[in-house]
């Protein structure tokens, strides 16, 4: 007689699936052989459609361009309510070393740093391997927000916003914004991606760079390193300089590896429109450097250029890469 708490078709499916599995190569079950009609059933099933390879080529016929093998996630805030999307890169040896895991570097500002860095990665080893493969992780806007919008509000430490801001600019919720990134962003790459532990960078871009070293001054441990992108130090009267301040009264060691750059025409230097004409960005990076030194941290390794004929808009790319190679060499 049937058991009324499991109908005779799901036992039939049941046995259809266990038996599926049991002919499956590398699967073995604890249970006997399965003999008779199921049997017969399953053995006249097809075997499943290999996985399609990955595409090589662009779509055509008008369709968006896409950056071929980059992977897009949804990882919402469940605090603020708000939508992010993580985009992922995996180096081309991922799937070649299936026991192998990789560093991890979180970039900001994606939209426009993921690409590029992406790029140089490849072609800085085209000849010869200078960069070690790392799992590359963009980190996106708030959904339905401008770029202008979530980066003033998630990157920025206080809501004293700079004189010029927009009326009605939200800025100062980075701690809840680094909050975010270590209670859900960080979880969801390390759940479902061969992330090695401890190896994770942190690269940012102006504001950034100034979120980076928010969380260099608060939560050192979140990254094993740091690229700090002309940081906008500046920031509310240089309340970086406050934190940093803050941490050293407590703490008589800083652990991680840091790597800044800025852009030569980041001076203030009135007369010549190369350079700035109301915050001195080389100076505040320099004074940073110097304070972080000074405070003879053991664990502490830093680092920082100046690089020649590049202004604010144009210095990401070269930073970006003498970041990677950097932080992230090839052994």
């Amino acid at each position: 007689m049937a058991n009324p708490f499991f109908p005779a078709a799901w036992l039939t499916a049941a046995c259809l699936l266990i038996s599926a599995c049991g002919d499956t190569p590398g699967l073995e079950l604890e249970a006997g052989p399965i003999a008779g009609p199921i049997a017969e059933l399953v053995a006249s099933e097809p075997a499943p459609a290999p996985s399609p390879k990955p595409r090589t080529f662009q779509r055509g016929n008008g369709e968006a361009y896409e950056l071929l093998g980059s992977q897009v996630w949804d990882v919402p805030d469940p605090v603020s309510g708000r939508n992010y999307q993580v985009f992922v890169f995996l180096p081309a040896s991922y799937a070649e070393a299936p026991e192998r895991t990789y560093p991890v570097l979180y970039v900001t500002d994606a939209d426009y740093a993921f690409p590029i860095i992406r790029q140089i990665s490849r072609r800085m080893n085209l000849e010869k391997t200078r960069i070690a493969d790392f799992i590359l992780v963009g980190l996106s806007y708030a959904e339905g927000d401008t770029g202008g919008t979530s980066r003033q509000r998630d990157y920025t430490p206080t809501p004293n916003g700079p004189s010029g801001a927009a009326p009605g600019s939200i800025h100062g919720q980075a701690t809840a914004y680094q909050t975010y990134l270590r209670d859900q962003v960080k979880p969801f790459i390390a759940s479902r991606f061969r992330a090695a532990p401890g190896e994770d960078v942190l690269l940012g871009h102006s504001y950034g760079g100034l979120l980076g070293a928010q969380i260099l001054l608060t939560e050192p441990e979140m990254f094993r390193g740091y690229v700090l992108g002309s940081p906008s130090f500046w920031f509310d009267n240089r309340h970086i300089l406050t934190l940093e301040a803050d941490y050293a009264k407590a703490h008589d060691d800083l652990k991680a590896d840091v790597y800044m750059y800025v852009g030569e025409y980041e001076a203030r230097k009135p007369g010549d429109p190369r350079y700035m004409t109301s915050v001195d960005m080389v100076a505040d990076m320099q004074t940073f450097q110097r304070r972080m030194e000074g405070r003879g941290y053991p664990g502490l390794h830093i680092s920082a250029d100046v690089l020649n004929d590049e202004n604010h808009m144009s210095v990401a790319p070269r930073g970006f890469t003498l970041g990677l190679l950097e932080l992230l060499p090839a052994d």
